[in-house]
């Protein structure tokens, strides 16, 4: 198992903890030195919070350890690719580098919709990695929005039920 492996991991040990509470299940960890001082998975329906993403909490996690905003010597792991705004934050802090498990066509800020993170107008830019644990990272996610489906749809006939009852 190569490092990269090692800690896309443990970004998906944060996205299950995300799944375990009913949240898309997207984990992140950041790593210094070879420790890991930020992880975070999602939480946004948790905390009634549109910034509750994986990356920020890591991101925020990881700047109180090291007393900086500046991530300059850490790599950040994430499952899913990140959005605009995770994307922007990642390269205010200045992170080198970013290794992604699975790629976002619909909302990807690194390189699927837009390539925020190597755009050359920015003081910043910053070395990306794709598809590490790909697999994995994709069947967790595709698996989460089959059963959210199921749930739905079972939601739905339930209400559909009751309301021909009446």
């Amino acid at each position: 198992m190569t490092q990269d492996e090692r800690y896309m991991k443990e970004a998906i040990k944060q996205a299950k903890k995300a799944a375990a509470i009913e949240e898309v299940p997207i984990g992140c960890v950041i790593v210094y030195g070879d420790k890991i001082i930020g992880r975070g998975y999602n939480k946004r329906n948790l905390k009634k919070n549109t910034l509750a993403h994986a990356e920020i909490i890591a991101m925020n996690k990881a700047s109180r350890v090291i007393g900086d905003w500046r991530l300059e010597d850490c790599t950040l792991y994430v499952t899913l690719e990140p959005c605009p705004m995770c994307a922007g934050a990642i390269v205010q802090a200045r992170v080198p580098k970013v290794v992604i498990g699975s790629m976002n066509p619909k909302a990807g800020c690194a390189g699927s919709v837009l390539n925020v993170l190597q755009t050359e107008g920015f003081n910043h830019q910053v070395d990306v990695e794709t598809g590490v644990l790909g697999d994995e990272c994709s069947e967790m996610l595709s698996s989460f929005f089959k059963e959210l489906r199921k749930l739905k749809k079972a939601n739905k006939k339930k209400k559909d039920q009751s309301l021909t009852e009446k």
